[in-house]
């Protein structure tokens, strides 16, 4: 495989309840062995040399959701860390969160920050979890912010630029997704790092996400090496 790595893959996980149905299965099922393909992907994506991958868990829209299939969702991260923390450790991981901690029970709060804390100094690998994000909200949250500055005399309305949105951004920290991967045949960003998005390659494919693995990961990467970034230049 050639040198160009994409140094950010974030992911939208779709099609566990679809995965479920076809199978007869309760759709907490396909919940639970997406859980799988979080792991293998994660792990592939470490081998081959991907610096971050922001897998999106769970939505500010995914409230709308039955109440069991919620409970259910917000004790999958606790199950998957207790499994696999050590092993992630191992491989020099760094788990992260990106979202909002209003409204997640405190058990999995504890269970995420009991793995970003003891991952903190590992220097493979971010594993970033967008749990409880919104790509609008936290545009709102963002220009609230800038507003604030302004009003304070901190910032000048002109200073203003690509830099200082980013920097009032939850993912402040992260370079932005080279790629982004949608699995189960949608072809919609929902509500996913609209900002982050800009100048990403997009790569849809009909795979339920629990039947998502390694393979499908260097499909991906292949088919981004393929394309020429222009950045709306030409090369």
């Amino acid at each position: 495989m050639p040198e160009n790595i994409p140094q950010h893959v974030a992911i939208i996980m779709d099609g566990n309840g679809r995965w479920a149905k076809n199978r007869g299965l309760p759709r907490v099922a396909g919940h639970h062995t997406g859980m799988k393909a979080v792991k293998r992907v994660t792990i592939a994506a470490n081998d081959i040399g991907i610096k971050v991958l922001t897998m999106y868990a769970f939505s500010t829209e995914n409230w709308k959701r039955p109440k069991d299939e919620v409970d259910f969702l917000m004790k999958l991260p606790q199950e998957f860390l207790s499994i696999e923390l050590n092993e992630l450790i191992e491989k020099n991981v760094q788990v992260r969160m990106m979202g909002y901690r209003d409204r997640l029970p405190q058990h999995t709060v504890q269970a995420l920050e009991e793995a970003i804390e003891k991952t903190k100094h590992n220097t493979g690998l971010i594993l970033n979890f967008a749990m409880n994000y919104g790509s609008q909200r936290e545009l709102i949250e963002g220009f609230r912010d800038i507003t604030r500055k302004i009003e304070e005399g901190t910032l000048h309305v002109d200073d203003i630029d690509e830099d200082t949105i980013h920097n009032h951004l939850l993912s402040h920290n992260l370079p932005d997704p080279d790629l982004l991967i949608r699995t189960s045949g949608e072809m919609r960003l929902s509500n996913f790092m609209l900002w982050q998005l800009a100048y990403s390659e997009l790569w849809f494919t009909d795979v339920y996400w629990p039947e998502f693995t390694e393979r499908h990961l260097m499909e991906a990467v292949l088919e981004y090496q393929r394309r020429s970034r222009r950045y709306g230049g030409l090369h």
